[in-house]
């Protein structure tokens, strides 16, 4: 087997065979085949995209290119959620220690940011001490003494999707679906799950901008899904506004910890609630979704969720003293900009893009693999869309750390910000749930 005729019949838009891809995935992870020839076949996949047989087959061998976790013995029922992404998408944070004290198990591998402002994983780097690598022996020793782990994606767990998500990135194949599907479904199979809810974000500060495109992701990631033994659901949800209060990596930590302790927005907190009802209801936990959000919610009133949130702090690393002070210990921009209304009125827009563009340049996101962030840079909502405000009133305050801003960037800051003489209303975050037939 060449990989020329490979690359050659998926050109032709054939369906390539379980051999033909085992082939691939293979010379992935001995690096036996070609860069040039791997960034041709991707495109190939990208103009031609996959059967939903190839899709499965894909993501089964990209699983089994490393480790898979088997809880045989420790937990019947394991879950996790996934997220596009999006502005101030902080969720994971407190949805795994909220499911923990629910009674399940919850072993995410979560990532780190590609431009806006970081992933899950710069967020947890913002606490001094917390340890995102870990092995299988880590993620088993975390979820046995907290419920609940946060990882970063380790060089054992489906190692072929991260060599081949690194050369996606530089072949402008990232938005084809099939590999899409391939590359999250065998992480989250790899983690050993039973159940799995996809949060796919939707509109202009996402990575799907189209209703209709989102709906074809989640149908193949729930169906592939299923192939590989998973129950996927999905939940549309829009992103054009930030999500929350704060934006950034400590910031977005700062806000974790007023929900885990009972307060904080409630934008953020029905995101966790949703997304947890979900999976209790799948799991078997309680018979319906509503149910499971009023047990969601029952975690973070009782003060639950936030014990399982320090164990898993303290079993990946962090000092007790750190957990227990976590507010003094999270650095937070000394320089401040604040923008005030400059009329009486509504809140109309917050252009989360446009935001997070900004927060990025200031050091709070990354444009390429591997630069540095810093996690101070980031931004506090005063004044949500939909509330009214006084002229004179804080809005919006940037927070960094390089000295006086320029006059560009002050008025792009600006520009993110709309007030409406009229009132202004706020449609629910959630779209539609998307299940399997």
């Amino acid at each position: 087997m060449l990989m020329p005729d490979i690359i050659a019949n998926k050109r032709d838009g054939k369906e390539l065979s379980e051999n033909e891809l085992a082939f691939v995935v293979d010379g992935v992870c001995d690096g036996s085949i070609r860069a040039e020839q791997l960034g041709a076949w991707l495109m190939a996949v990208y103009n031609n995209s996959m059967s939903m047989e190839e899709r499965i087959t894909l993501t089964k061998l990209m699983r089994d290119s490393g480790e898979v976790i088997d809880w045989q013995g420790l937990a019947p029922i394991i879950v996790d959620k996934h997220s596009t992404g999006g502005v101030g998408d902080k969720v994971s944070l407190a949805l795994a220690p909220a499911l923990a004290a629910c009674s399940l198990k919850v072993p995410m591998i979560a990532g780190r940011g590609l431009a806006h402002t970081g992933g899950t994983i710069d967020k947890l780097e913002s606490i001094p001490g917390y340890t995102t690598s870990g092995n299988e022996h880590d993620i088993r020793r975390t979820i046995g003494f907290a419920g609940c782990c946060i990882y970063s994606q380790s060089t054992n767990i489906a190692p072929a999707d991260s060599i081949l998500y690194a050369i996606r990135d530089v072949t402008a194949t990232v938005p084809s679906i099939p590999l899409i599907t391939a590359s999250i479904i065998s992480k989250k199979s790899a983690e050993g799950l039973s159940c799995l809810v996809l949060d796919i974000k939707v509109g202009s500060a996402a990575f799907m901008q189209n209703l209709e495109d989102a709906r074809v992701l989640a149908k193949s990631m729930i169906e592939v899904g299923e192939g590989v033994g998973i129950e996927v659901r999905a939940l549309l949800t829009r992103m054009e506004k930030p999500i929350g209060t704060h934006i950034g990596n400590a910031h977005e930590v700062l806000e974790i910890l007023d929900i885990l302790e009972g307060s904080g927005s409630w934008d953020t907190i029905s995101l966790i609630a949703i997304q947890g009802g979900h999976l209790l209801q799948m799991a078997g936990l309680v018979d319906t979704v509503e149910a499971g959000q009023m047990k969601i919610l029952s975690t973070f009133s009782d003060g639950s969720a936030k014990h399982h949130w320090d164990l898993m702090c303290e079993s990946q690393g962090v000092s007790k003293e750190v957990i227990n002070q976590m507010r003094d210990y999270l650095e937070t921009g000394e320089e401040k900009f604040t923008l005030h209304s400059t009329m009486d009125g509504w809140v109309e827009d917050i252009d989360a893009m446009k935001l997070a563009k900004v927060l990025s340049e200031l050091g709070a996101g990354r444009s390429e693999v591997g630069q540095e962030i810093d996690h101070s840079v980031g931004a506090v909502i005063h004044a949500k869309v939909g509330t009214q405000v006084s002229e004179g009133d804080m809005i919006l305050t940037v927070e960094h750390q390089n000295g006086e801003l320029s006059e560009e960037i002050m008025t792009r800051i600006e520009s993110c910000i709309a007030v409406s003489t009229s009132p202004v209303s706020v449609p629910d975050r959630l779209i539609e749930v998307i299940e399997y037939p």
